[in-house]
């Protein structure tokens, strides 16, 4: 991305970016040490998603990197397989690699996303989903991503589905500080949902 580009990027869409990068880290792997830091670090205000990130600090403070580890292998890999499936494939069709992940993988290919060689989960999996946001906006895959085509990818690959899965990790039995992160998921969905509702009519 050259200077140019960045400059057209505003601070309320910036924030947004990164909170859908910041979403997509922490669902990708455990969290280490500095990411946990940078948990402890944040404050929300009194709207929900303000509410949620406050909790998300409070939950980290008491927390390791040993402990959120085996939360995240209860959670999400398991014996076999974890608590929850957080693909778009199974929550739209109760099975892995159905249509929502063919169809997900061509508006990867028109907007020039690849997944990455060292990257073996399905696509379809909210980390990467949150991470396709999070660079849309910004520009990763070229230049940012028009509101039509955030709004167009948004309803047809996240909000369908990922509601319902941030409601489950924020209820799910093994989860402690992914519960906060349930939270903040299923707020952010919300906002963008209605933002994205309001900018269409």
């Amino acid at each position: 991305m050259n200077p140019a580009q960045d400059i057209t990027i505003g601070s309320e869409d910036r924030l947004r970016a990164d909170l859908y990068n910041f979403i997509g880290l922490i669902l990708s792997a455990p969290p280490d040490q500095l990411l946990l830091d940078q948990c402890i670090g944040l404050s929300g205000d009194d709207s929900d998603l303000g509410k949620a990130i406050s909790s998300l600090s409070r939950v980290a403070r008491v927390t390791n990197p040993k402990k959120v580890e085996s939360e995240f292998n209860a959670l999400f890999i398991g014996l076999g397989r974890g608590e929850l499936l957080p693909y778009a494939s199974y929550y739209l069709t109760g099975f892995l690699h159905e249509k929502p992940l063919a169809t997900l993988r061509s508006d990867m290919a028109l907007r020039g996303m690849v997944r990455a060689p060292s990257v073996y989960e399905p696509e379809d999996n909210i980390a990467s989903l949150m991470e396709m946001m999070g660079g849309m906006i910004v520009g990763r895959f070229g230049i940012p991503a028009e509101l039509a085509d955030q709004r167009q990818f948004f309803n047809k690959h996240i909000a369908p589905w990922a509601g319902h899965f941030f409601t489950d990790l924020e209820a799910a039995k093994n989860s402690i500080l992914y519960a906060s992160v349930g939270s903040v998921g299923r707020a952010f969905i919300d906002i963008e949902r209605e933002a994205f509702r309001m900018t269409a009519a």
